[in-house]
């Protein structure tokens, strides 16, 4: 009966190496997200300045570029310790230097989002502007770089769904011989795809502060419960209370803080900062 399913073709991590340093498709996935969020930004921000952009907020492309890098630095660093804590911890206190393994693998989605926040927050108090004013730019710009991820991760053949009988199903060799759901591409499709045009749409009129961020943090939080009932449940911890995987529990405070953040912003709470409309001054 499993030669009537689809099977992972089994491609090499390794793109190709020169010398000791590989090229990896989880990472050029990466670079693919921080490319397309460098050009949407770009875009945004020439669009800010015509006075069209998220809240009619004020953006240079150079200002854009400096919150790309220190977030950028901020997701990575974020990912790599959320995966530590949320997800081996127990190696961690066996093991510190456990942290600085990359080669290991292991980057969390909500451990990055929070370094993210955190660059976020230090970049608007630096710059005077508002926190959630610069979060409702930023928000629009990282679907695509999660969606590219996940398919850095179907590619690699790793983190695939529960076992299955569907039509679609997929026979991952690592994960032995019973058909799953694909779910890598399941989450590609929605927190990539889906959330993008949501967040896109959305967009295409100005919005109170807050707005963007909280609908983000919603439709990610809705998305990533509802595609973790078909991904396997990590090895070494299985499903938590109420049956729900950790990434389920990790977006449960998502999905509320969103909803709750929309609730507040929609009263027009949240008052942007003179910084988030000025123009700053030309170069000469």
């Amino acid at each position: 009966m499993a030669n009537n399913y689809m099977v992972h073709p089994g491609w090499d991590p390794i793109i190709f190496s020169v010398g000791p340093v590989d090229l990896r498709w989880y990472g050029l996935m990466y670079l693919l997200g921080l490319a397309f969020a460098w050009w949407w930004g770009n875009r945004q921000a020439q669009r800010s300045q015509q006075g069209v952009a998220i809240g009619n907020q004020s953006w240079t492309k150079e200002q854009w570029s400096d919150l790309l890098f220190w977030g950028f630095l901020a997701l990575i660093i974020g990912g790599r310790v959320g995966y530590v804590i949320f997800y081996q911890f127990a190696e961690f206190t066996s093991n510190p230097l456990s942290l600085f393994n990359m080669s290991s693998g292991g980057m969390s989605f909500h451990g990055g989002l929070l370094g993210a926040i955190t660059a976020i927050v230090l970049y608007a108090k630096v710059k005077g502007r508002s926190v959630l004013a610069v979060g409702d730019f930023v928000a629009p710009l990282v679907p695509i770089g999660l969606g590219a991820g996940r398919l850095g991760n179907f590619i690699n053949g790793e983190l695939w769904g529960r076992t299955t009988d569907v039509p679609w199903a997929m026979i991952f060799p690592a994960a032995g011989p019973d058909p799953r759901h694909a779910s890598q591409l399941y989450q590609a499709f929605f927190e990539g795809l889906v959330l993008f045009a949501v967040l896109y749409l959305f967009t295409r009129k100005p919005r109170q502060t807050g707005m963007v961020s909280g609908l983000f943090l919603a439709c990610y939080g809705a998305f990533r419960l509802f595609t973790e009932a078909f991904r396997q449940p990590d090895a070494h911890l299985g499903l938590l209370a109420g049956q729900l995987s950790m990434g389920q529990w990790l977006s449960i405070p998502m999905l509320l803080a969103g909803i709750a953040l929309m609730l507040v912003a929609s009263r027009g709470t949240f008052t942007p900062t003179k910084r988030d409309f000025t123009q700053p001054a030309s170069k000469k």
